[in-house]
């Protein structure tokens, strides 16, 4: 009997120490059913320590928040208790019904997994009351603030966008990232820079706040009417008071996660005014100032001087073409090579923009450069002016004189000179016919007789010599390729020329202009073509790096074009570049 008593009592202990080693593994949510705008908790716990924990996808929810890890181990009355938890917080993507999935880990080689759990995801709820929210943060504590210098700009005047977040005293945000970037349509832009996030005090509705300035950008609108800037939007980890303390008697801190925006903005451009608008105005906005000036004003006959055309000041630089030079056409003129020297700042473009002109005089004389006018819009003034440039003699000292075999023809753009005539002027007119009557019948002895009998036979050796120049020049494949790309390329820049205005049609005829000519010179294959290998290849042609980076840069701009609204200023210095670019490269390969 008390050794039936003593086996009793073995197999109780037995079976209490088995259950008390049996692995759990389950998944709890903080609630099943939540609205849109809610966030849910999600703890995976296990009583022993485990391996190769595998979540699950979470495919519809967001994970704002984990895993968070926490363990705990500890004895109580010689018995050990051990937890171990994963922690995820996560976002509905939409309203409908969900699961989340089983949770795999292996305990002792044996492998586990948590039960499936249904979630019921509702519109909306007015005021969210779980702990775990961002909603918690107290109202007006953040601020996601777009500040627009002007609302009521006119056509290409500068505006700022300023992008500032508010906090209150009592909250502090450990971590941002851009969910919406605002990608400013219809806007010529670009962002300014910020170096380093300074935090600055400031207010906010008269309140006293925090900010810090996350982005700058300048727009010019490139259309009037009723514009939209989108809106930024930002995931902020916040960091918010609890009622804890810790073992020091410090506050602890809790994060949650917040999605902030700082909505879009309108704005209604105004088109220039018609009155007083200048036949000749091209679509300058802004103060500037205008010259025309000559690097020499004195040389020979076949010697060459720059002459420039600059505007400098503020206002829409990159966005309006120079007026043209007008020179007399006995001069020598070549296209003008277009140079910008221009900075972006927080108030718009600074700088200057210039063509200059190489001209070659050919003959001895004086030839003046015509005055020439640049009109803009004054955004002081809110009216249209005019700067004219001040006209100038170039004076060729020495050279040919311009019809020398003939006394009464002078170079263009000297003094006019007074015609003499003397008597002898029409002597080269015959007023009496002497005609002869001239018979002949000896034709084998003339000279078309000898011309048609040895033609063909002289003619023989220049038959073979071009045959064989056509045959050396039919088996030159990689000539013949080099020759056949390169007509292409001029092709399609003819066609980007005549595509001017016509943004797609311009940039994919400039794209192919660009890829044919490189193909051609660098004897590249159409699958083998890349921006790296072209780089490679002409850097080891010797090219200048300024040239390569020029001619990817247009090839950039032709893939972005495609993007991004273009007006036909830029398509024109497009034009340009390329065609400088391919003239250059042609002259640096080696």
């Amino acid at each position: 009997m008390k050794l039936f008593k003593h086996i009793t009592v073995l197999l109780f202990l037995l079976s209490t120490s088995f259950v008390f080693s049996q692995v759990e593994f389950e998944a709890r949510v903080s609630k099943k059913k939540l609205g849109v705008n809610e966030r849910l908790r999600v703890d995976f716990s296990m009583n022993q320590n485990g391996d190769n924990f595998s979540p699950p996808s979470f495919a519809d929810f967001d994970i704002i928040g984990g895993p968070n890890q926490s363990v705990s181990n500890s004895w109580i009355n010689g018995k050990r208790t051990f937890k171990k938890t994963y922690s995820y917080f996560l976002s509905p993507k939409k309203q409908g019904n969900y699961k989340i999935e089983q949770a795999t880990i292996e305990i002792e080689g044996e492998t586990y997994s948590t039960s499936v759990i249904a979630i019921a995801v509702t519109s909306a709820v007015s005021r969210p009351n779980d702990p775990n929210t961002a909603q918690t943060i107290p109202e007006g504590s953040i601020h996601l603030v777009a500040e627009v210098s002007k609302t009521t700009p006119y056509l290409n005047e500068a505006i700022t966008v300023v992008y500032k977040l508010y906090v209150s005293t009592n909250t502090g945000v450990s971590n941002w990232r851009e969910i919406n970037s605002p990608k400013f349509n219809d806007f010529w832009s670009q962002n300014i820079e910020i170096k380093g996030l300074k935090i600055e005090n400031g207010k906010y509705k008269g309140e006293d706040y925090r900010y810090v300035i996350l982005r700058k950008a300048v727009l010019y609108p490139q259309k009037t009417g009723t514009l939209e800037i989108e809106p930024l939007s930002l995931n902020l980890t916040i960091d918010i008071p609890t009622n804890r303390r810790d073992i020091f008697g410090g506050r602890l801190m809790s994060q949650v996660h917040k999605t902030v925006s700082a909505g879009s903005r309108t704005i209604k451009v105004k088109p220039l005014p018609e009155t007083g608008k200048p036949l000749d105005f091209g679509g300058a906005v802004g103060e500037f100032n205008f010259n025309v000036t000559t690097s020499k004003d004195a040389l020979n006959a076949n010697e060459s001087l720059q002459a420039k055309v600059a505007v400098s000041g503020k206002g829409n630089l990159k966005l309006f073409q120079l007026p043209k030079l007008n020179l007399p056409s006995s001069l020598e003129v070549y296209e003008p090579e277009y140079s910008e020297k221009i900075n972006t700042y927080l108030s718009g473009m600074q700088g200057s923009i210039t063509d200059t002109y190489t001209v070659v005089p050919q003959y001895k004389g004086k030839y003046p450069i015509p005055s020439i006018s640049f009109s803009y819009f004054d955004l002081k003034t809110e009216s249209y002016k005019r700067i004219s440039s001040n006209e100038a003699i170039v004076n060729v000292i020495e050279g040919p004189v311009y019809g020398a075999s003939d006394n009464n023809i002078v170079a263009e753009g000297a003094p006019n000179q007074r015609s003499i005539l003397n008597n002898d002027e029409f002597v080269f007119v015959k007023t009496e016919a002497q005609l002869v009557s001239k018979e002949t019948n000896d034709f084998f002895n003339s000279t078309g007789f000898w011309t048609g009998l040895l033609a063909p036979l002289l003619a023989i050796p220049f038959a073979i010599v071009f045959r064989r120049k056509k045959e050396e020049r039919a088996n030159d494949v990689v000539g013949n390729r080099l020759r056949k790309a390169d007509k292409l390329a001029k092709r399609y820049l003819s066609d980007a020329k005549k595509a001017l205005g016509d943004k797609e049609a311009f940039y994919v005829a400039l794209e192919k202009a660009l890829h044919n000519y490189l193909k051609a010179r660098l004897n590249i294959e159409n699958n083998a073509f890349s921006k790296e290998k072209s780089k490679e290849l002409l850097e080891g042609k010797q090219v200048d790096s300024a040239v390569i980076l020029d001619f990817d840069t247009l090839l950039e701009n032709c893939e972005l074009a495609r993007y991004t609204p273009i007006t036909n200023v830029a398509m024109q210095q497009d034009y340009d570049k390329a065609a400088r670019t391919i003239h250059t490269i042609d002259k640096q390969i080696k």
